[in-house]
């Protein structure tokens, strides 16, 4: 016991001395903290993706990182206001799901800077209640939203999957027919036609229109069976290569892919060999939004003091969208894709260009 008070007391003096020259630099360095959405922070996905952003962070910038999980959508308000009570400097919410919380925080909290992953302001069109239905009309000073050009990526994604045809015929479906989905089935049909045009090909894309603005949807974002069953569906039209945006239902259709050995299946938002291993062997690339690289970007300008609202856009320019590796990809593949994606990031090639509009 004796030993033990002196080992206390010695740390407490090494403390009053820290204090007298300034403080450590953990207590003076700037804090963030992250609110996951309901899938936890081993998801594998958006939460996972997105503090790998604030531990890089850790790393370099010597920032403090901390998370908070929410269970219940409920959590979303208690932990923002957990990490405000805890004077933190940067607060990150994850998901579409937090924009109202989150807005509605930032506006309480003025001199709080807040980032949301994969969301922005303003969201309050049409019949939208602010603080109900919506976050803000307005973009907020203080809250930087983290979005994606997942288009760009998804236009590579489009040339991967019609150079590795060997029907002719490519598909793609959505959740539902609103722009953070639609915005990868342009992109990847603009990925088709590109390679159509260079190659003078005519592989065909099912499920999906940019000039009509329509195509196949199953309305929902889980039922995995409605992904099997439009997986099926797609490979009875002659479709060997099939990219599902729509969360977990895209599940459904690499099981069908699996069990079928019939398709390959592009994932998005992700690479779905590390959050869905399961299916490696069908999964042919993935759409990514580096959600790491964004946050680690919004912390980077929140510590040298260059943080301000608005939007901030993942590109393949700047590392926020990418590619994952093409499963069995030739050398040529390989080097066409690294032509494109130089001519997207340049603006000499874009997605609007091919598409004609």
């Amino acid at each position: 016991m004796k030993k033990l008070y002196f080992v206390v007391a010695a740390l407490v003096v090494a403390s009053m001395v820290l204090t007298a020259c300034g403080g450590t630099a953990a207590s003076s360095s700037l804090k963030v903290g992250q609110v996951t959405d309901l899938g936890g922070i081993d998801d594998k996905s958006f939460n996972a993706t997105a503090y790998a952003g604030v531990t890089q962070a850790v790393k370099d910038l010597g920032v403090q990182g901390k998370y908070l999980e929410s269970t219940q959508q409920s959590d979303y308000a208690k932990n923002i206001q957990q990490f405000l009570d805890e004077n933190t400097d940067l607060i990150i919410t994850v998901g579409f799901l937090l924009g109202v919380d989150t807005a509605t925080a930032a506006k309480a909290n003025p001199n709080t800077k807040f980032a949301i992953v994969d969301y922005s302001y303003p969201d309050c069109f049409g019949d939208a209640v602010e603080g109900q239905t919506c976050g803000s009309k307005t973009e907020l000073p203080n809250v930087l939203g983290l979005t994606f050009s997942t288009d760009q990526a998804g236009f590579l994604a489009g040339y991967a999957a019609a150079a590795s045809s060997k029907t002719g015929k490519v598909a793609t479906f959505g959740g539902i027919n609103i722009p953070p989905v639609t915005i990868f089935m342009k992109g990847f049909e603009a990925g088709v036609k590109y390679y159509n045009q260079q190659k003078s090909a005519k592989v065909e894309l099912l499920g999906w229109s940019t000039s009509a603005n329509d195509g196949t949807f199953t309305g929902d974002f889980s039922d995995q069976a409605k992904g099997k069953a439009n997986a099926e569906s797609f490979v009875q039209e002659g479709a060997d290569v099939i990219m599902p945006v729509a969360g977990p239902v895209g599940l459904g259709s690499a099981a069908y892919c699996k069990e079928s050995k019939s398709c390959w299946i592009v994932g998005v938002d992700t690479d779905w060999t590390v959050s869905a291993p399961e299916y490696k062997d069908v999964i042919l690339t993935s759409v990514m939004k580096n959600m790491n690289v964004a946050v680690y970007d919004a912390i980077k300008a929140a510590k040298d003091g260059s943080f301000k609202g608005g939007v901030y856009t993942g590109t393949l320019a700047n590392g926020g969208v990418g590619l994952a590796d093409v499963n069995g990809a030739s050398a040529d593949l390989k080097a066409e894709l690294d032509a494109a994606k130089k001519a997207l990031s340049d603006g000499s090639l874009t997605v609007d260009g091919v598409l004609g509009k």
